[in-house]
Parts: C-alpha cells; structure tokens; sequence
C-alpha cells in the first residue's frame, strides 16, 4: 500500500535518483516558488481578503466598537481634507 504525500508546488519530491530528472525538478519548484513570490496582485488580494473577513467577524462580535471605528475613521479624513484646503487656500 502506497500512500504518497502530496508535493507543494515550490518543493522537489524526495526520491529521483536521474539527475536530469531532479534538475527539472528543482527547476520547476524554483519557478513556481519565484511566481509565488512575485506575484503581487494576489498576495495584495489574499490580504485584503483576510482584512474584510477579520472585520467582519469583529462587527459581528462588537459593532458598537465597529461603529466607533467608522465614524473615528470618518472624522479624521474629514479632518485631514480640510486641513489640506485651509492649508491651500490660504
């Protein structure tokens, strides 16, 4: 009985004895670790992704407290845009 454990993408299997065989191997794993890495778009999505999940469990929890953080939120950019214009217009 065989049971063999899954690879991730960005690891070379245990085992290959060819040695061309293990340099593509290794070149695969290297490439794939590389787009890991470098692609931004869905590490910024997969972030933003966890961001909205945690905040919506804490509104769930406390949205009084969630509440409170929109309307500090709210303020300090009104806050910010109008010491911009001020500052301008002067």
């Amino acid at each position: 009985m065989s049971s063999e454990v899954p690879v991730p993408r960005t690891a070379v299997p245990l085992g290959i004895t060819d040695p061309v065989e293990r340099a593509r191997a290794e070149l695969k794993a290297t490439l794939a670790a590389i787009e890991v890495k470098a692609n931004v778009p869905r590490r910024v999505e997969r972030a933003t992704t966890r961001a909205r999940r945690t905040a919506r469990a804490f509104s769930r929890q406390n949205p009084v407290g969630a509440t409170a953080i929109v309307v500090a939120g709210a303020t300090a950019v009104g806050a910010l845009v109008w010491s911009i214009v001020r500052a301008y217009t002067r």
